[in-house]
């Protein structure tokens, strides 16, 4: 009993190693980021490769306009997307370009433009009428209207019946676009659209919109000299030509360029028609020459050609202009060569060129003396060495110094020389005016003015000297009186 209780003593009384329960410490919360905004880059112009749908084949043809407004017809599907014509030069003064417009024969077949001449004096071209209205398009054909006569629209509350196309003719879509009147769409635009337009719009002025995908595009003009009679989008119009240009707008979600449209475009039909357009789908030649009568509700069918086959080109957009600079190899252009300045002293004096032109002669002729053997004293009127004088003073200067130098050799008693006196070997050319003596210094530098005095000095001279040579006739004379 006892070894069994020692054994339990032994056995609690055991080392018992206890570990301290671990503190847990949380970290601090982390600072918030502060959020800064960045706007979203500015949105690009959208650049859509753009392929216009396969025109159907047209059928092109010379329609003979009728003369005043024909009555209106209901079409029951929208016309086609313009054509593009090259336009050829006026044959006379006055034509009028007529045609190039879509006019309905049993199916939409393309007038053909081309110019012609009023039929009758006082008469204009009067474009062709669209008008939505019910689904259906009421047209009047272009025509020959006189000048001063309005253009009354169908009335509102007029009922039509919807022609029926030719045998074996596919209907076409109807118009998709707001009421009212209108113009076919840009060429290679989507089959369908339509662009309101003002009445009297030549449609030819969409030629060098870019082509629609969505309704959007309209055509705004100002007229001022017409009739106020305003019916939902209808307006009564006169024949007026002072309509110059008209505005074309689209905003980017209707063009197929994805770029909005607010450009103005000449109003006449032939200005506008030759404007470059950015999808070309030309319009054929007609087959023949000979032009068939306008439409006539219940008249027998006009005999048409078979249509033509055409397609739709995209025009590349303008390239802009770089400069075009010269390769690396290239020589350097030479810098330019900066001016070579030159100052020219102008004399004053009036005869100063005169002056200088006999001095330059004088130079040549006489060449200047050599330096005399004694130098002169100063003349306070001689220039010092180095210092410019006038032109007009240089031959001054040098008589001046011609007579110093006389002055100041010595005066000696001439005595016989031992042998023959040598010749000099050359003899210095005295110039022509000098004075022979000092006190004629002040005279030779005195002005020119002084030479009738000196003129008259010599005359008396000569008559003191004629006067000696009869003084001994005199003499014989008194003797023989004697």
């Amino acid at each position: 009993m006892k070894k069994l209780s020692l054994a339990f003593a032994l056995l609690t009384t055991g080392c018992v190693v206890y570990q301290p329960v671990p503190t847990y410490t949380p970290l601090p919360p982390a600072p918030a980021p502060t959020a800064t905004y960045q706007p979203p880059p500015p949105p690009e112009a959208a650049q859509v490769a753009y392929e216009p749908p396969p025109p159907p084949p047209v059928v092109s043809v010379y329609v003979e306009p009728p003369i005043d407004e024909p009555p209106p017809i209901a079409v029951p599907w929208a016309p086609p997307p313009m054509l593009v014509e090259e336009l050829p030069p006026p044959p006379v003064i006055g034509a009028a370009w007529i045609g190039g417009f879509w006019v309905w024969h049993g199916t939409w077949v393309w007038d053909h433009g081309r110019w012609a001449e009023p039929p009758r004096p006082n008469y204009v071209w009067v474009q062709p009428y669209y008008e939505h209205r019910h689904g259906v398009v009421v047209f009047i054909t272009g025509h020959w209207g006189a000048i001063g006569v309005a253009f009354v629209p169908p009335p509102r509350d007029r009922d039509f019946e919807v022609e029926r196309p030719l045998p074996g003719v596919i209907a076409g879509r109807p118009c998709v676009g707001p009421e009212g009147v209108f113009v076919p769409a840009p060429p290679g635009s989507r089959i369908g659209i339509i662009v309101p337009a003002p009445v009297g719009t030549a449609p030819a002025v969409v030629t060098s919109a870019p082509p629609v995908v969505n309704v959007g595009m309209r055509i705004t003009n100002n007229v001022n000299n017409t009739t106020v009679n305003n019916v939902t989008n209808v307006t009564n119009v006169t024949n007026v030509t002072n309509i110059t240009h008209v505005t074309i707008i689209a905003p980017p979600t209707a063009t197929a360029t994805g770029q909005a449209v607010n450009a103005t475009v000449p109003a006449q039909a032939h200005l506008a028609a030759a404007l470059p357009p950015v999808v070309k789908v030309a319009a054929p030649p007609p087959a023949s020459h000979q032009a068939i009568a306008a439409f006539a509700r219940g008249g027998p069918p006009a005999v048409l050609p078979p249509p033509q086959p055409v397609r739709a080109i995209v025009q590349a957009a303008p390239r802009q202009m770089t400069p075009v600079h010269p390769p690396a190899t290239a020589p350097a252009a030479a810098a330019p060569v900066a001016p070579h300045t030159v100052t020219i002293e102008r004399p004053s004096a009036p005869e100063a060129r005169e002056s200088i032109e006999r001095k330059d002669l004088g130079r040549e002729l006489h060449p200047p003396p050599p330096p005399p053997a004694a130098q002169p004293a100063p003349n306070p009127g001689v220039a010092p060495a180095g210092q410019m004088t006038a032109p007009g003073e240089r031959r001054e200067r040098a008589d001046t110094r011609s007579v110093n130098a006389n002055a100041a050799q010595p005066a000696a008693t001439p005595q016989k020389p031992a042998g023959p006196p040598a010749k000099p070997a050359s003899k210095p050319a005295a110039p022509t005016n000098a004075p022979k003596n000092p006190q004629n210094a002040l005279a030779a530098t005195a002005p020119r003015k002084d030479k009738p005095a000196v003129q008259a000095a010599a005359g008396e001279k000569r008559g003191a000297t004629d006067n000696s040579k009869d003084k001994p006739k005199e003499a014989e004379k008194e003797r023989a009186q004697r």
